[in-house]
């Protein structure tokens, strides 16, 4: 065990406190969403350093900047088939960052495991990376999705429907993650690029296939949606699925999945 930096720590919270502000005034973020950011944001650059840091912002950011692409077509599909909007709340920074920040808080604990440590964090950063290019990128570009179960088409925003343009955004965003890791960490090198890479894009497709299989859909009025009340309230029914496993708990699922990935082979 090492003793941590209280002056890196407080730089985390700084730093994560302002971005999220922006965040927040730009609409990108709640309030609640806000203080996820910084919580994410304090353990990950506080507990893990510079390298930490710049890749969640890198997933921020990008992330942020896809989802804003032709926003009003994709304004459709956050009212009636995705349960939340494009303002993420303090669950779904704690889905996409929370593991990462876990891991993080190894770092003082094992530092003679680093290399394994910092190779399961980018794996989970490049998953969740993965799965919301794809999300955002697919939906404007994807052509006719597939359910990855059964390869029938289905409706663009489906959860567990996967497309060309879609794959190829989340193989895209696992690289870019495993990319700006490396080199910002000073070690980069083909093959752990390329293990980071496939562990991102494993993690995505573990969350297609759990969108697919468990995750809770109700049948609204224009078809099958991921929220569980009708637009006045009333409540919809369940047509599939664990009705406590919803999609954030579905992008925590998926980026352990690629962690656990990134393990099996470092």
């Amino acid at each position: 065990m090492v003793a941590m930096d209280p002056l890196r720590i407080v730089m985390g919270l700084v730093i994560s406190t302002a971005i999220g502000a922006l965040a927040y005034k730009r609409g990108s973020l709640t309030a609640s969403g806000w203080l996820g950011a910084i919580l994410t944001g304090t353990a990950t650059f506080g507990l893990g350093g510079w390298p930490h840091g710049v890749t969640l912002v890198f997933f921020f950011v990008s992330s942020t900047l896809w989802s804003r692409l032709k926003k009003q077509q994709k304004a459709a599909l956050e009212q009636t088939m995705f349960e939340k909007g494009s303002r993420r709340d303090i669950w779904q920074a704690l889905a996409n960052g929370g593991l990462a920040a876990l891991i993080c808080c190894a770092i003082p604990l094992w530092p003679e495991h680093l290399l394994t440590i910092n190779i399961l964090f980018a794996a989970t950063m490049a998953t969740v990376a993965a799965d919301t290019w794809a999300t955002e990128l697919g939906v404007l570009f994807g052509g006719t999705p597939r359910l990855i179960t059964t390869l029938k088409p289905a409706p663009k925003g489906t959860s567990g429907a996967v497309s060309g343009p879609g794959t190829v955004a989340a193989i895209a965003a696992a690289a870019s993650v495993a990319v700006v890791f490396s080199v910002v960490d000073g070690t980069f090198s083909a093959p752990v690029v390329l293990l980071i890479t496939a562990a991102g894009v494993f993690g995505c497709l573990v969350d297609s296939l759990l969108g697919a299989t468990v995750q809770r859909i109700y049948q609204g009025s224009d078809g099958p949606t991921e929220r569980a009340y009708a637009s006045d309230g009333a409540p919809l029914p369940l047509i599939r699925g664990w009705r406590w496993l919803n999609n954030d708990l579905v992008n925590f699922g998926s980026s352990l999945a690629g962690a656990l990935l990134a393990w099996i082979f470092v």
